[in-house]
């Protein structure tokens, strides 16, 4: 198989001095927008006695948001193919910036409500747009490292982003967090529009009925299913996070923040790594991870209770949890970049709805076996099952692979 080595820029001598700066540039940009994708978790409480609604109407906050990103992104990603990549990237974040500031200033719930689609919308296009940007700033062998260096300012959002933005929200009110969030978006346009080069090439334009090609193919829709069951696998537990540490744990809330830092840490370098092994072969690479992924979910269904090997095994599931992103979206540009030359950014923004998919399957799935009988203990193996499932659907893709390049 021969892939398209040069989709975007030129691979000269300057511009390759100028490509850490841009790749981090993106990051920024991922920072800000991982920030207000999850910070809104911490703040339900808050949000749902400052605006007079129950908790689970404040919790549409999170699944809406989600719905933003997994139906808006792939069709603006394709009615979006025709503007410049670097200007298409600055208006994202105008968005974004807009987004947040009507929230901090939302006068009611279904205000909010919308700044949160509007700002969901932004996120999908961004981290679609943004994958093919970073992977095509690079040489093809350095590809999902690219990719995973502008997650990584998802996964710090998380071990950073989103304790400070709660704290914020719980000293100062939640609007504070929404303005600081469109500060950060403030700073990663600044960072774009100085850093990205100019010269990035478009994508072929792609017509909306055109989109479909790409759900319709199955070798995409195979790959999008193992998004979905893997990320989802992760968020089963990790949504449940805090009250296995405090319930099943016993860890007090001040060890518990110590924890999901560190958890968040183990994100980070896992993030990192995990570009690193899937740079050749994504596929391989990706059942390797599941695998572990699958086992360590599995263990941390024995050690919860005990607080040395249950902190041991979280800071491993936090460095697999989050590793096969990278590895993902690679594997989706390249059955692309393949089957369907010039669908890129659709298949990639179409794997950034499975990832969103995944979050609202698996946190729905971890509620409701924290409300049965199984209990918030059971949520770690019911992670790994969604996780096995994964599995098999990477095996069965690689299968097919091996059938194809036999021929």
């Amino acid at each position: 198989m021969k892939t398209n080595e040069t989709t975007v820029i030129g691979k000269t001598a300057s511009t390759r001095k100028r490509l850490p700066a841009a790749l981090w540039a993106l990051t920024i940009s991922a920072f800000g927008i991982g920030t207000t994708e999850f910070v809104i978790v911490g703040l339900l409480p808050t949000v749902a006695t400052d605006l007079n609604i129950s908790i689970p109407s404040a919790g549409l906050l999170v699944s809406l948001y989600a719905i933003g990103v997994a139906i808006g992104a792939p069709i603006l990603t394709a009615l979006t193919g025709s503007i410049p990549r670097k200007k298409l990237l600055i208006w994202l974040m105008i968005v974004f910036i807009v987004g947040n500031g009507l929230a901090s200033i939302a006068p009611g719930f279904a205000t909010l409500v919308m700044a949160r689609i509007i700002t969901g919308l932004a996120h999908g296009v961004f981290f679609s747009i943004g994958s093919t940007i970073a992977a095509s700033l690079v040489p093809p062998d350095k590809r999902a490292s690219a990719i995973s260096i502008m997650f990584t300012g998802l996964t710090v959002a998380i071990v950073t982003g989103v304790p400070f933005g709660t704290f914020i929200g719980q000293e100062f009110g939640w609007r504070a967090t929404f303005i600081g969030v469109a500060v950060l978006g403030l700073i990663g346009l600044i960072s774009g529009w100085i850093l990205l080069p100019n010269n990035i090439e478009n994508e072929k334009t792609i017509a909306i009925k055109d989109q479909f090609k790409v759900v319709a193919n199955g070798r995409l829709l195979l790959a999008f299913l193992m998004t979905t069951l893997g990320y989802g696998g992760t968020f089963v537990a990790f949504t449940y996070l805090s009250p296995i540490l405090q319930k099943i744990m016993g860890l007090s809330e001040s060890m518990v923040n110590v924890v999901l830092v560190l958890y968040g840490i183990a994100i980070a370098f896992g993030n990192l790594i995990g570009g690193k092994a899937a740079n050749k072969n994504p596929l391989k690479a990706l059942l390797w991870m599941f695998v572990l992924q699958a086992i360590a979910l599995l263990v941390f269904t024995f050690t919860a209770s005990d607080s040395v090997f249950g902190i041991i095994t979280l800071f491993i599931m936090g460095a697999l949890s989050f590793s096969n992103v990278p590895g993902l979206q690679l594997y989706v540009v390249q059955l692309a970049e393949r089957y369907l030359p010039g669908t890129e950014d659709v298949a990639s923004a179409f794997n950034i709805a499975a990832f969103n998919v995944g979050i609202a399957i698996g946190a729905y799935a971890g509620g409701l076996v924290v409300e049965s009988t199984l209990g918030l203990e059971s949520t770690p193996w019911v992670g790994a099952l969604f996780v096995v499932l994964a599995i098999g659907a990477t095996l069965l893709s690689s299968k097919i692979s091996s059938k194809k390049n036999s021929k």
